[in-house]
């Protein structure tokens, strides 16, 4: 396999992609420990997240690593996640995700915007709701009560993404 070399630099902003080994639907049945190993890998390097959605198969963040290294910081994550899921199962070993993560360094506001707006699109897009209101698993209603977005967005029509967001 070849070793894979990322570009980064602290202090910026990326978004992620990760997805369950074979995408299997493991997620949202255990997002409790998700959320778990999130909040001990915020914890642990002082992250910033500032939009998040957790899907059956795979979940979208957009962070800042500030000065930790990216690949790092996925790895904590993605290995916490496994441990909690294999106890939970009470297996010792195995695979729970894919073994490499996708990321995007954002390059300045609209980039972060259209970012924002596709993690929180990303359920109506993969059929799971209708409305981006009615997926809890999203930052969407925090964005909405702020103020950021109308609560009916991406409810009336199909929104396009162009470019890759690591799916």
């Amino acid at each position: 396999m070849s070793k894979l070399r990322r570009y980064f630099t602290g202090g910026y902003y990326y978004f992620i992609t990760t997805v369950t080994l074979d995408r299997a639907p493991i997620l949202i049945k255990n997002v409790d420990l998700y959320h778990t190993a999130i909040d001990r890998t915020c914890s642990w390097f002082d992250l910033e997240i500032i939009a998040r959605v957790v899907l059956p198969d795979h979940l979208h963040l957009l962070l800042n690593p500030k000065i930790n290294n990216l690949s790092n910081v996925i790895k904590v994550f993605k290995r916490d996640f496994g441990f909690l899921y294999r106890q939970r199962l009470g297996i010792r070993t195995g695979r729970v995700r894919q073994l490499r993560f996708w990321d995007h360094a954002i390059r300045d506001q609209a980039d972060l915007n259209r970012h924002i707006d596709y993690i929180h699109y990303n359920p109506v897009k993969h059929g799971l709701v209708a409305a981006t209101r009615e997926y809890i698993q999203s930052s969407f209603l925090n964005y909405a009560r702020d103020g950021y977005y109308d609560m009916n967005w991406g409810d009336r029509e199909e929104i396009g993404f162009e470019g890759e967001y690591g799916e």
